[in-house]
């Protein structure tokens, strides 16, 4: 009858069987002629049965829901969402006990869908070309994939391995790359005998907590073939379209002063000679720079004072300066860098920059010297931005009026970055506000 009470009906229940019980009971003794002591004890005797019974009955389903959470609880910790329990006893356990049971509805959902997205992500960490090692502070493996047990491990299972374990027996190469902490690119004679090209790539990152460390290799072989196949091809364009336009005006000129020799008309002969030799002198010009940008020497750094290396330079190449040197002397190549400024000032006339615009600014911050070439022409596009540092794009055949190295050879701003590079520095390009490109070189100044 009690059954599906609430549990304040419960408590009401209890407490009127105790207001009203005891006097009946006291009553109905005292009518039987007994004194009041012993119709007092009779009462007593009556109501600890009957209150320890509705006790029980109150407290029933409390102790049952609280076992049956405690068992929920246990099944959650090991992750076994499943467990439901029955909805039973009062309006408020019944409520109570629902909610639950939406609860682990949600939590088996989640964990499904977690399980799904972990499957997705394993199967696509174990199928990617890329050989992935993870490993943990201790330098134990904790996932390899299929590419990287193949590559480091003849194909056997990785994890729980000590890395330095597994890689102390691969090529010389290869084990450098991988106890590196820096991106590199190498190549490695593998045990097969066949050369590959590898990018390796590291991170480190915490992951519940701890550190650990992410590793990848990636085969840039075939990449590297096609880039190189492309590159070439390209070379061959910009040689046969170059050679072509100075071979074709010298055969025509040489025959027009054939002919005027044979018919004995000498004084255009001059001329005709005249330009033949200026056409190949810019042929020779051209494949010198060629000649050039293949055989960069390493660079020879010394101390550079500024005033003699600014006074050469603009001899060379009509430019403001922005501001005044750095009081410290700069430390490079002095006839690279100055090959590459005079690249870059070049570039900047032919922009169609006002020459007064035309501005050299150098800055000395952190140990690293900054050269900037700061013109007000057009500026760049972003597709040209992000293409104009590449060997052989001319960015004058693709933007007339806009930037170009080495009479649209396309290798004025490659070899001001390979001169850069070869500094360990680097060199970056961006448009300025109100019109115009910046160019900045920077140099490490480490001794």
């Amino acid at each position: 009858m009690t059954r599906h009470l609430s549990l304040r009906g419960r408590a009401l229940l209890a407490l009127g069987a105790a207001a009203v019980v005891p006097p009946l009971v006291i009553l109905g003794v005292r009518r039987l002629g007994l004194d009041a002591g012993i119709a007092l004890a009779v009462a007593v005797l009556v109501m600890l049965p009957l209150i320890a019974w509705l006790a029980a009955a109150w407290l029933a389903p409390l102790l049952r829901l609280t076992r049956a959470l405690e068992g929920a609880v246990l099944s959650y910790r090991d992750g076994d969402f499943s467990l439901n329990l029955t909805p039973d006893g009062p309006r408020e356990l019944i409520g109570l006990t629902r909610l639950h049971a939406d609860l682990g509805l949600a939590l088996r959902e989640q964990r499904q869908h977690l399980a799904q997205r972990e499957l997705l992500l394993d199967t696509v960490v174990q199928n990617t070309p890329v050989a992935l090692v993870l490993t943990a502070a201790s330098e134990r493996i904790a996932i390899a994939n299929l590419a990287a047990r193949q590559l480091l491990g003849d194909g056997r299972s990785l994890t729980g391995l000590d890395f330095p374990t597994v890689i102390a027996t691969l090529p010389e190469t290869l084990r450098e790359a991988l106890q590196s902490d820096g991106d590199r690119l190498f190549t490695v004679t593998l045990p097969d005998g066949a050369e590959e090209t590898f990018h390796h790539s590291t991170r480190s990152f915490r992951l519940q907590g701890q550190p650990h460390r992410l590793r990848l290799l990636r085969r840039m072989t075939r990449e590297l073939s096609r880039a190189e196949v492309a590159t070439w091809k390209r070379v061959i364009r910009v040689l046969s379209h170059e050679l072509n336009n100075s071979l074709a005006p010298i055969s025509s000129l040489a025959h027009s002063g054939a002919e005027l020799a044979r018919r004995g008309n000498t004084e255009r002969l001059p001329q005709v000679l005249a330009s033949i030799g200026e056409r190949a002198a810019h042929l020779h010009g051209f494949l010198s720079g060629y000649a050039a940008f293949a055989k960069l020497p390493a660079p020879r750094r010394e101390a550079v004072d500024w005033t003699g290396f600014l006074n050469r330079l603009g001899t060379l190449g009509e430019f403001n300066r922005d501001g005044e040197p750095p009081g410290e002397p700069g430390w490079f190549d002095p006839a690279q860098i100055e090959q590459a400024l005079l690249n870059l000032i070049k570039n900047a006339h032919e922009s169609g920059s006002d020459p007064d615009e035309i501005a050299l600014r150098l800055t000395l911050a952190g140990g690293e010297l900054r050269i900037e070439v700061l013109d007000r022409g057009p500026g760049m596009s972003e597709a040209v931005l992000a293409q104009a540092l590449l060997p052989f794009y001319s960015t004058k055949r693709s933007e007339p009026g806009s930037k170009a190295g080495q009479g649209g050879t396309g290798l004025g701003l490659a070899l001001a970055r390979e001169i850069a590079e070869a500094h360990d520095g680097r060199i970056a390009l961006g448009n300025r506000e109100g019109g115009g490109l910046r160019v900045a070189i920077t140099l490490p100044q480490v001794r």
